[in-house]
């Protein structure tokens, strides 16, 4: 569900405790503009590692680099010219996935390439009538899923065990609450962790809720969140940093209420909300400073250990913003001065982190 621009960007950061307990040795990170070759609005991003990152956007636009975004290679899907890519996932320099929107039934598309970008083929064309994939994530280079708005109460998702073909899971699905739907914002409102969990952030109806799998998408359950729902609010973006410990945000579009995050350390079944953070607008992005290692030993250390990555709206313009981290999952925020009018931000680790936004404006992030 995007019936909106998005465009203000906050970043959430969490390290270790003793961060938080000693403000003195709290630093900003180190910050680095970059050039992506486009001007069109980059919407997603996907860093595979500290040097292959993808990204993709408006105008059936994708951007790569591997070399940490020293230099870009900026070009256009063919055939997706007029539409949008909500979402990318990237494999490796040469394999790529990214998920198409457009103003009709069938622009909701899966593209993938395996051959750098030279090539792309569509495995995934979208029948279902008011279907709205808003984004997808996935455990390994060939096990993935994707999430739609609510249709006639059913959530129409689709799956992938061999990264080729994508059949239904809807009839897995929990059944969805009147107007419920996700946000496709910057790829962010389903979260992937080890081989078989994952979260999904809904909205649009009277309570914002988590849809939760445990075994790679067979069987969900659904829980609410303390933040706020309506047709132009709830959960926006979720992420996780092992099975039990993750963290969602949003807020209502429409009237620029404050942004909120909420934690949760039971697998997503139960939500406290957070410190707010100090920027205006509905959070849309969250992904974790470490870093996602998808089929990877992920006990890699503890240092950044609970980095999240959220993003706000604010009406009318829909055209700057604010960034800022907090080093303990939302009890405390550090402002990021100058850092405005980015989608989306996501992490190889913490070293190498990108943004993502309006113009094709790219910014490397490190701690």
């Amino acid at each position: 569900m995007l019936k909106y621009s998005l465009t203000v960007f906050l970043i959430v950061v969490s390290a270790t405790i003793s961060f938080a307990q000693d403000p003195g040795k709290i630093h900003q990170p180190k910050l680095t503009p970059q050039q992506s070759g486009t001007t069109q609005l980059l919407i997603s991003v996907s860093p595979v590692n500290s040097r292959v990152v993808w990204a993709a956007g408006t105008g059936g636009t994708y951007v790569v680099t591997t070399d940490g975004g020293e230099t870009w290679k900026a070009a256009v899907v063919p055939g997706a010219e007029t539409l949008q890519f909500r979402d990318v996932f990237g494999v490796s320099d040469k394999i790529a996935y990214l998920m198409s929107i457009g103003g009709n039934t069938t622009d909701f598309r899966i593209y993938k390439t395996v051959d750098g970008g030279a090539t792309w083929n569509i495995e995934f064309t979208n029948q279902t009538v008011n279907a709205f994939y808003d984004c997808f994530a996935f455990w390994t280079p060939n096990r993935g899923i994707t999430h739609s708005d609510s249709v006639n109460g059913v959530f129409p998702d689709i799956r992938t065990t061999d990264g080729i073909t994508w059949q239904s899971i809807a009839a897995n699905m929990p059944p969805a609450l009147t107007g419920e739907a996700s946000f496709a914002a910057s790829g962010t409102c389903i979260a992937t962790q080890d081989r078989t969990n994952a979260w999904i952030a809904t909205g649009g109806s009277s309570i914002a809720r988590i849809l939760a799998t445990r075994d790679g998408g067979n069987s969900w359950n659904a829980y609410d969140t303390p933040l706020v729902s309506s047709p132009s609010a709830g959960a926006i973006s979720v992420a996780f940093r092992d099975p039990r410990n993750g963290i969602v945000g949003g807020g209502d579009l429409a009237s620029n209420s404050a942004a909120d995050t909420a934690t949760s350390n039971d697998g997503g079944q139960t939500w406290t909300l957070t410190n707010k953070p100090p920027v205006q607008g509905a959070i849309f992005c969250l992904a974790y400073v470490r870093g996602i290692r998808h089929g990877l030993d992920e006990e890699v250390g503890q240092e950044h250990d609970h980095a999240v990555v959220i993003t706000t709206e604010t009406a009318p313009d829909f055209a700057s913003g604010e960034a800022a981290w907090t080093p303990d999952e939302g009890r405390t925020w550090i402002v990021l001065p100058e850092v405005s009018g980015f989608w989306a931000v996501a992490f190889a680790d913490p070293h190498a982190g990108w943004f993502v936004g309006n113009n094709g404006q790219i910014l490397k992030i490190s701690f």
